[in-house]
């Protein structure tokens, strides 16, 4: 049976991976009594039976004595006193063979966000219910242009007071750029996979390919095109990644030469047949992009090829394997095989 550590389950996260995973026994660990008892009451009115809740912190994971096939860490190593510590928790009850998930905010995407820490630790700006009405009100009257101005109306982060005081007045958090990502990635004895959603990384999706620097960029080595792409794009929130143990040198892999490999297209991939330029017979793209840039323009023959992907053909039956890694590298599908198999 599949094993899946959520480290730091928050109220819910660990009853969705249990539903998604009914076959898989998953558990949870989280610091806080309240987070967990709604996580009991949550699995006990979905019937949630595959489910097994521990107060722990996550650099105590090792308490647990048990090691997981898969291990999921959103939004919490960046919380921590020291990140790199609680990763190295994680990856020794990584199990052989096994991946990790990680989500850790990013630095420049969220630059307006250690501006307004800076401006509410000058002003010595509160959490009663008063200071943060009055934050509240200010904030409605940043300008337009202000780098926290798209997040206020987008990110699930300030939703409400509680998220905007745990955001902006009482922080404990780090952002990392690509290159320090990946560095936490590699001290940690892991191995980076791939990015979760790769095409806001990669020059060769978006705008930046038709660019002068486009082809110059993907001459470089792939971390350096990562971090080239963040610092082009410039407005990339969180990064999350696939890592696997160090020495595993096979999970993860993705071979288009393999005839037998399966392309299934993702949920969230959406076919556009309207404004198309010349030659086009449909815009492809993945409704879970920020980036409205990251669509692969498709001509009659390869729309007919996306349309023909069932989850049941293979890459041999269907043909064109240039163009399903394309469709793979603008997270429009992944890729189902008996040497490939997808975190």
């Amino acid at each position: 049976m599949e094993t899946v550590l959520v480290a730091g389950c928050g109220t819910s996260q660990a009853v969705r991976y249990a539903r998604l995973r009914p076959h898989a026994w998953v558990v949870g660990v989280d610091v806080s009594a309240a987070s967990l008892e709604h996580t009991r009451a949550l699995a006990a009115r979905h019937g949630v039976a595959n489910l097994e809740l521990h107060r722990l912190e996550l650099e105590r994971v090792g308490e647990l004595g048990a090691q997981f096939d898969h291990i999921v860490c959103t939004g919490v190593l960046h919380h921590l006193a020291d990140p790199a510590l609680g990763l190295r928790r994680l990856r020794e009850v990584l199990a052989p063979g096994g991946a990790v998930t990680l989500m850790v905010y990013a630095r420049y995407g969220r630059a307006g966000v250690y501006m307004l820490q800076d401006y509410c630790r000058r002003l010595g700006v509160g959490t009663s219910p008063g200071e943060l009405a009055d934050l509240t009100a200010t904030l409605r009257e940043l300008p337009l242009g202000h780098p926290l101005s798209r997040l206020l109306r987008e990110s699930r982060d300030f939703g409400d007071d509680d998220a905007l005081a745990d955001a902006l007045c009482n922080p404990r958090d780090r952002a990392y750029t690509v290159p320090e990502l990946l560095a936490l990635v590699d001290g940690a004895g892991l191995r980076f996979g791939r990015w979760e959603r790769q095409a806001p990384y990669l020059p060769d999706c978006g705008a930046l390919r038709g660019t002068p620097h486009g082809a110059r960029i993907a001459a470089r080595p792939a971390p350096e095109q990562y971090a080239l792409v963040e610092l082009f794009r410039g407005t990339i929130v969180r990064h999350t990644l696939i890592a696997f143990h160090a020495g595993d040198r096979t999970s993860g892999a993705v071979d288009f030469d393999d005839a037998a490999a399966v392309p299934v297209r993702v949920p969230t991939a959406l076919a556009v047949e309207d404004r198309l330029p010349p030659g086009a017979a449909a815009a492809l793209l993945n409704r879970a992009h920020t980036d409205s840039d990251l669509v692969l323009f498709a001509d009659r023959a390869q729309y007919a090829l996306f349309g023909a992907i069932d989850g049941v053909r293979s890459i041999g039956e269907l043909g064109a394997p240039a163009f399903i890694e394309g469709l793979w590298r603008h997270d429009l599908i992944v890729l189902d095989s008996h040497t490939t198999e997808e975190p």
